[in-house]
């Protein structure tokens, strides 16, 4: 009997090719016959799973979001039942820096995917879909944690959300070394110290 081809499978592992080329290599050696070559496959072969580079990119952009949702929720279970919501911030947070292996690769391919969307309409909008609803996401839980006290109501749920957000423009200051990851921790620390401190009830 032929073996069967599992081809999600075989797209995560063109995904994960995708992403050693551009940890290695940078984004000006992402093509399709590189990738191809670092997932131990014919170019032929990936074009059948992948008409074209952008359409490559974005199924490995998308991959990388699914692996970070992942980490987050295997964080969150460690946490117990009923995290505190700075907690579930800073959790967020430290997963969108590239604090580790996964998450470095992770933030490499991010960069990778928003050069690409600069320049192709079609990745431009699924590269902003999937930023809008990850902000989307972090406003949630802060606008909870106002509702629910841990937060003072006087503050703007919108304009809390961007600067939490803010807070990961450490990655390209930790990927070129100006800061150190446990610095970079610090200061989300500090900021969300700050957020919740003198109307958290439960603290």
């Amino acid at each position: 009997m032929p073996k069967q081809v599992d081809h999600r499978e075989r797209r995560e592992t063109i995904a994960r090719a995708l992403w050693r080329v551009v940890e290695r290599r940078g984004v000006t050696q992402l093509t399709m016959r590189v990738v191809a070559r670092e997932a131990g496959i014919s170019l032929g072969q990936l074009q059948h799973y992948f008409a074209s580079r952008a359409a490559m990119l974005s199924f490995a952009m998308d991959f990388a979001s699914e692996q970070t949702s992942h980490r987050v929720e295997r964080g969150l279970r460690e946490l117990g039942d009923r995290p505190h919501p700075r907690d579930v911030l800073r959790l967020t947070l430290a997963e969108m820096l590239p604090l580790h292996a996964d998450a470095r690769a992770t933030s490499r391919m991010s960069a990778a995917y928003v050069l690409e969307a600069l320049h192709d309409e079609v990745v431009h909008e699924q590269a902003r879909r999937g930023l809008v609803e990850g902000r989307g996401h972090v406003e949630r839980l802060v606008r909870q944690a106002i509702a629910d006290g841990h937060i003072d109501s006087g503050r703007d749920p919108a304009t809390e959300t961007d600067l939490l957000l803010a807070l990961t423009g450490f990655t390209s200051l930790i990927e070129l070394g100006v800061v150190r990851p446990r610095d970079a921790l610090t200061a989300i620390d500090v900021h969300l110290d700050r957020l919740f401190s003198g109307n958290d009830r439960s603290r």
